[in-house]
């Protein structure tokens, strides 16, 4: 008997998020670019398939160990909420590549705008629902930072940053507030939240995973679009899907925020030692 096809719109946003991902696969395999850029702050690559094994292995965990989030009754889904936040998700990344003006635009869209939309449209989305313990993605979130700081798949460590004590713990806070916090606040539990109602959670996860992960190449570009697309995804994006996953799942935000903390963070204090 002939299986159906997608009947949903959210079933074929899965299939054309997962056939990018593909694609960007087959493109940097195809022209010898499988080393991503770890940060802004250096040249230095690591092998794409190092960047996923630890996003993989936290999803593997956070699929097959209890305990859940229980689902529940949240507000209604608001379409205009979900389109206004991608909107201006789609506008950070287009007007950073085009402007570079990273703190400008991401005080107006990735915070102003949503807190705007917020008080003028009201009501709050399934982000309520009751969840786990809060140690539940403990195991998870664990094992993403072993494997991605320790052992054979760690990323090199560059050279630590010329300034002082006070500036380097200045520095560290304020990425950490305007990145990790606000990000992970605007793409996952915004964002990703929206597009969950309407589309069901991988199509929300993929499309999250997607818009954070190309505003990358503004920062981390070298100058080729459909190369910088390609790494921005095989390296931003599949963490991505590692970090909607724990959201959707368990609707913590201590897990997004210790992993996306860790990303900033933890190379610049371990190349003090």
């Amino acid at each position: 008997m002939r299986r159906p096809g997608p009947s949903s719109p959210g079933q074929w946003v899965v299939i054309a998020g997962t056939a990018l991902f593909v694609v960007a696969a087959t493109v940097l395999v195809a022209t010898g670019n499988t080393g991503v850029r770890i940060t802004a702050d250096n040249e230095q690559t690591q092998q794409m398939w190092q960047r996923w094994i630890p996003a993989l292995v936290g999803i593997l965990l956070i699929r097959f160990l209890p305990p859940r989030v229980r689902r529940g009754a949240g507000g209604p889904a608001d379409r205009r909420q979900a389109w206004i936040l991608l909107g201006a998700a789609v506008a950070f990344a287009v007007l950073l590549k085009v402007t570079g003006q990273f703190e400008l635009l991401k005080a107006l869209l990735i915070l102003l705008l949503p807190l705007l939309v917020f008080r003028f449209l009201g009501g709050k989305p399934t982000a309520n629902w009751p969840a786990t313990a809060s140690w539940a993605p403990a195991l998870p979130v664990g094992a993403w930072l072993l494997l991605t700081y320790i052992g054979p798949l760690a990323a090199p460590i560059g050279e630590p940053l010329a300034m002082s004590g006070l500036e380097l713990a200045a520095v560290l806070l304020v990425g950490f507030l305007a990145n990790s916090v606000l990000e992970e606040f605007f793409y996952r539990r915004w964002l990703q939240t929206r597009w969950e109602q309407l589309l069901g959670p991988w199509a929300a996860i993929l499309i999250a995973s997607i818009v954070w992960s190309v505003w990358h190449i503004a920062i981390q570009g070298r100058g080729e679009l459909g190369i910088d697309l390609a790494s921005a995804l095989m390296n931003q994006g599949v963490l991505g899907l590692f970090l909607g996953y724990l959201w959707s799942r368990y609707r913590l935000m201590w897990p997004l925020i210790t992993v996306h903390g860790a990303i900033n963070a933890l190379p610049v204090l371990l190349s003090l030692g």
